[in-house]
């Protein structure tokens, strides 16, 4: 057997480690014939390195990173944790896959009860990373999405990349836009999300966090990378 580490970022928000749990007890129950523990690369416990370090002595392990693009976190903090150990693999972050275009449509969906309007924009709003592959990952979500909506699309950013949501949203202003929406590209509440929240857009949808498909996400991740 191999065992499923769900390595999420960790965060002090309250609704947000709710949403991580939830999420994991999902893929619990998905794959009930999997031995799945939690662990965190930053804020909570306890830590991936300690928790390859515990699950290698009995097992084979595979790391799904609950995260959202490339970034330090996957090429450097868990990507660590995984080198010291020859039974430990790590798989993609969740952030490609189609389903996760799906739920960010749905979140906007819901954020929008009365429907599209003329003079629509949507930005995407990720978290952001100095890594450029986490950018590649952000834009292949925002074509993904653009094939889904009827109004335009464009990318911002939290921290760390260009442009920033803040200035996403007074772009998109100023290109005509008479009501801007921020689709949160962000796995569940907590820093980002506020983040997000407080960059000026007249709409924001909540978090992907928790949605049972996104639990499909980590299956295919896992099955992906055995």
């Amino acid at each position: 057997m191999t065992t499923l580490i769900a390595c999420s970022h960790g965060t002090n928000d309250l609704a947000g480690q709710d949403a991580v749990r939830s999420l994991i007890d999902d893929v619990r129950a998905l794959l009930p014939e999997v031995r799945v523990v939690a662990a965190v690369v930053d804020v909570e416990q306890p830590q991936i390195d300690e928790v390859i370090d515990h699950e290698a002595r009995r097992d084979d392990v595979i790391v799904v990173p609950l995260l959202l693009s490339v970034g330090y976190h996957t090429a450097v903090d868990i990507s660590r944790a995984v080198d010291r150990h020859a039974c430990a693999r790590q798989s993609e972050p969740l952030g490609t896959h189609p389903i996760i275009a799906d739920v960010l449509v749905d979140r906007l969906a819901a954020a929008l009860p009365g429907g599209w309007l003329p003079g629509d924009h949507v930005v995407l709003a990720a978290a952001g990373s100095s890594n450029p592959s986490a950018l590649i990952d952000v834009e292949t979500v925002a074509a993904a999405v653009r094939t889904m909506l009827p109004v335009p699309v464009t990318v911002g950013y939290a921290s760390a990349s260009a442009p920033r949501i803040t200035d996403a949203v007074a772009d998109a202003r100023l290109s005509g836009a008479a009501r801007v929406i921020a689709a949160s590209h962000v796995l569940a509440p907590g820093f980002f999300a506020g983040l997000v929240s407080a960059a000026g857009a007249d709409v924001v949808s909540t978090p992907l966090a928790p949605d049972r498909r996104i639990a499909r996400v980590v299956a295919d991740r896992f099955h992906a990378t055995r």
